[in-house]
C-alpha cells in the first residue's frame, strides 16, 4: 500500500508522522489474556489521569489541534484515542468487538494515537491518500451511520474515505473473517520515535494475540 500525506495536511501540520504495518492475521472473537491487559492499563489511568488531563497526552493534544486548525470541534468529534480513554475514567466498559479490533484499542489507549484498522482486501487501490473531509463528502462510521467529515484528517482509497481519527468507515472495517489488515497510528505531535514505539508495540499484540509475524514497520509524512 501506498500512503501519501497531502499538501492539505502538510499545510495544517507539518510535522506529521504516520507508521503503517501491513499483516496476515487470525482473528478471533474474545481473547481473555488480551483483556487482562486492557483493564490492567484502565486501572492505571484512573489511578493517573482526570477527563481532564487527558487532553494534555502528546499525541490527543495534538490530534485535537489539527481538527481546530481543520475547523472541527474536537470536543464533538473526539480523537478515537480521547475516547477510549475517558470512557475507562468514567468507569464504562469498552465495547468488546473482536481481537484485533481490541488489541487496536488497546495500543491506541497506551500511546495517545489516534489508530486506523482496516481489512486490507477491501480497499479500492493500492493508494491511500491523508487529506481533509469535504461539505457533503459520504461517510458511514463504524458504529455512527453517516459522520459529517468536513474539516477531519481522512485516509481515502480510489473510492473515498475509509479511516479519521474519530472513526473508520463501514466499508473497509475489520470483521471476524479478516486475514489481511492495514494498521496505521497517526503521530500529529511529530514524535516519529513514539510513533514507530506504538508500532512495534502492535506488532508484538499481533504475534500474541492473532497469530501473526508481523514485524516489519514503515514510517510517512
Amino acid at each position: 500500500m501506498n500512503i501519501i500525506v497531502s499538501k492539505e495536511i502538510e499545510a495544517v501540520c507539518p510535522e506529521f508522522v504516520g507508521a503503517a504495518i501491513e499483516a496476515n492475521v487470525v482473528n478471533t472473537p474474545y481473547n481473555a489474556e488480551l483483556w487482562k491487559e486492557i483493564n490492567t492499563l484502565g486501572n492505571d489511568f484512573r489511578n493517573k489521569l482526570t477527563t481532564e488531563t487527558v487532553k494534555h497526552i502528546s499525541g490527543i493534544d495534538a490530534t485535537r489541534r489539527v481538527y481546530k486548525a481543520c475547523g472541527k470541534d474536537p470536543s464533538r468529534y473526539r480523537p478515537s484515542a480521547e475516547a477510549l480513554i475517558r470512557r475507562m475514567l468514567q468507569g464504562k466498559d469498552l465495547y468488546q468487538i473482536d481481537t484485533l479490533v481490541d488489541l487496536i484499542n488497546l495500543a491506541s489507549m497506551a500511546y495517545g494515537y489516534s489508530i486506523g484498522g482496516f481489512d486490507a482486501d477491501k480497499f479500492s487501490g493500492n493508494t491511500l491518500t491523508l487529506g481533509i473531509g469535504r461539505e457533503g463528502e459520504p461517510y458511514e462510521g463504524i458504529g455512527r451511520g453517516m459522520l459529517n467529515i468536513a474539516g477531519l484528517p481522512v485516509y481515502r482509497d480510489n473510492i473515498g474515505g475509509v479511516g479519521t481519527p474519530t472513526s473508520d468507515n463501514e466499508r473497509t472495517k475489520i470483521t471476524i473473517g479478516t486475514t489481511h489488515i492495514l494498521i496505521l497510528v497517526n503521530g500529529y505531535d511529530g514524535n516519529e520515535e513514539n510513533v514507530r514505539t506504538n508500532a512495534e508495540y502492535i506488532c508484538r499484540l499481533l504475534r500474541k494475540y492473532a497469530g501473526s509475524n508481523a514485524e516489519t514497520v514503515f514510517t510517512y509524512k
